[in-house]
């Protein structure tokens, strides 16, 4: 049965990419979106785009009254992990007081179902037995500030569930890069896949942020997972939200590509040299967090559909489909 959707955060990389995923099931969808990072041009012009801070709570809950949205995904946030480390009031303000708001508009509206964007940086430096991946009851030890307000969001998220019944699902993205078209494609240069093309485009050294840490190839090791991949999890898991609801789940691929990896990759999918330069370790960066993705599996029948090969040609063709087009 189709829903009626807000998607705060819908302009975004993560969020557009959804926007389009539940429009496919021909769900409704209303999206707002603060444009400081978000495009309009992601979404296409029969979506409505309020333009609101998700701090407006009154906007918000104005704009669930007036098209009667059954539910929230909540993507709106930040997440450089340096920026994060050097502005932690903000990022608490932006995330965590940014999450209070939108909950208190949907207790307002009486809108119960709730889809929240966590983070892989909960786990911080956690490992599961003999280096295998992190599973949603591992230990929640964050690393950086970005890590710990989405944790808080996930404890925020747990306090009104008790409180009011709240139905929700916290799903924990890994590292997201790819691309479904040129359109939705991650511009920002906070993500791996997206900086290292862009670097190899221009004929620069893509930067690798330390080679001594304790993994095979002295790299930080990641699980990367296709954004459409990403946008199908979240649509899978509103079905979960059709009875009373508080569940946490990764979503990744379960394997995990060093730094050093997903250079050569870059390289063979461009067919360029590539000559990264090493710098010092970036404060706040664990050294290795992979997930187990058995939970999402067995509750969704989710898994991803693409590799590392087919997130990095998504990414290049669109990068070079930009850029045709900008010429």
């Amino acid at each position: 049965m189709a829903a009626r959707w807000l998607v705060t955060g819908g302009a975004g990389y993560i969020g557009g990419h959804t926007v389009r995923a539940l429009r496919a099931r021909d769900d409704a969808v209303v999206v707002l979106d603060d444009l400081s990072t978000g495009l309009a041009e992601r979404l296409d012009d029969d979506v409505p785009l309020v333009h609101a801070s998700v701090l407006d709570t009154d906007a918000i809950a104005a704009t669930l009254t007036e098209h009667r949205l059954d539910g929230v995904m909540h993507f709106a946030a930040r997440k450089s992990v340096p920026e994060s480390v050097e502005r932690p009031l903000y990022y608490w303000h932006e995330n965590v007081e940014g999450l209070r708001s939108v909950l208190d508009a949907c207790a307002r509206a009486g809108v119960e179902r709730f889809v929240y964007s966590s983070s892989a940086a909960v786990y911080g430096a956690t490992t599961g037995p003999a280096g295998t991946g992190v599973t949603e009851d591992s230990p929640t030890v964050p690393v950086n500030p970005y890590g710990t307000t989405k944790l808080a969001g996930e404890w925020l998220l747990a306090d009104v569930h008790r409180a009011t019944g709240l139905r929700y699902v916290a799903l924990r993205y890994f590292n997201v890069a790819g691309a479904r078209d040129p359109r939705l494609a991650d511009r920002g240069q906070a993500n791996l896949v997206p900086i290292a093309l862009e670097a190899v485009a221009r004929g620069a050294a893509p930067t690798v942020f330390g080679t001594d840490y304790d993994t095979p190839d002295g790299s930080c090791v990641r699980d990367f997972v296709h954004v459409d991949d990403l946008a199908d999890a979240h649509v899978a898991a509103t079905a979960l939200l059709d009875r009373p609801c508080a569940e946490t789940l990764n979503v990744g691929v379960g394997r995990g590509f060093s730094v050093l990896e997903v250079m050569a990759t870059v390289a063979r999918v461009a067919d360029r040299p590539v000559e990264p330069a090493v710098v010092a370790r970036r404060p706040g960066d664990p050294a290795a967090v992979v997930a187990d993705v058995t939970r999402i599996g067995d509750l969704l029948g989710w898994r991803a559909r693409h590799d590392l090969d087919d997130i990095v040609a998504s990414a290049w063709e669109a990068l070079l489909s930009r850029s045709a087009s900008a010429s």
